[in-house]
């Protein structure tokens, strides 16, 4: 999912598809590229190896910021009892060991 921020500061969903290699990720901003996206200065996203590799090739310049949303590992990382144990990836704010 690409959402954008646009000049008013409003959020906008820009392109929303599903894959997981480079090469989807290399097509999916080229498409947004052909659509009239420009001028991208901050890209936040997770580490997805090929989506960070699309997006230095497709969007030079932009900056890349990895994004702390989800917990990094699995949900055994969140104590017993807590609101983020049992679910894969969950939000930081209910997985406090994440903090």
């Amino acid at each position: 999912m690409a959402l954008g921020v646009n000049a008013d500061g409003r959020r906008e969903l820009l392109g929303l598809k599903v894959g997981d290699s480079e090469g989807f990720w290399s097509e999916f901003l080229v498409s947004l590229k052909q659509r009239g996206l420009s001028g991208v200065k901050l890209v936040i996203s997770d580490a997805h190896v090929g989506l960070t590799k699309a997006i230095r090739r497709q969007l030079p310049g932009a900056a890349l910021q990895l994004t702390r949303a989800l917990c990094p590992q699995s949900a055994a990382a969140c104590p017993q009892g807590s609101p983020g144990h049992g679910h894969g990836c969950v939000a930081q704010r209910v997985c406090p060991g994440e903090r």
